[in-house]
C-alpha cells in the first residue's frame, strides 16, 4: 500500500444524522469527513460509517447537503 495524497484540509467530525429506517426516522452519531469547497463549491459532509456503525470508505457520492448552504 502507498500514500497517493494527504488531504490536510479535511476535518473529522461526529455529526448527529437523521436517517429513515423502515419508515421511521432515527438519529445517530456518525463519524464524518468535512471536505471544504473551492470557489463557488460548497463544503461537503461525507459519512464514514453506516447507521449501524460499520465503517465505509470515504466516497464523494455519499456527500450530504452542504454545510454552508
Amino acid at each position: 500500500m502507498r500514500v497517493n495524497k494527504i488531504m490536510s484540509e479535511v476535518s473529522l467530525v461526529i455529526a448527529d444524522l437523521a436517517v429513515s429506517v423502515e419508515g421511521e426516522i432515527r438519529s445517530c452519531p456518525t463519524l464524518c469527513a468535512v471536505v471544504p469547497g473551492e470557489g463557488a463549491e460548497l463544503d461537503r459532509l461525507i459519512p464514514l460509517n453506516t447507521p449501524d456503525g460499520r465503517p465505509i470508505f470515504m466516497n464523494y457520492d455519499n456527500a450530504i447537503r452542504p454545510l454552508n448552504s
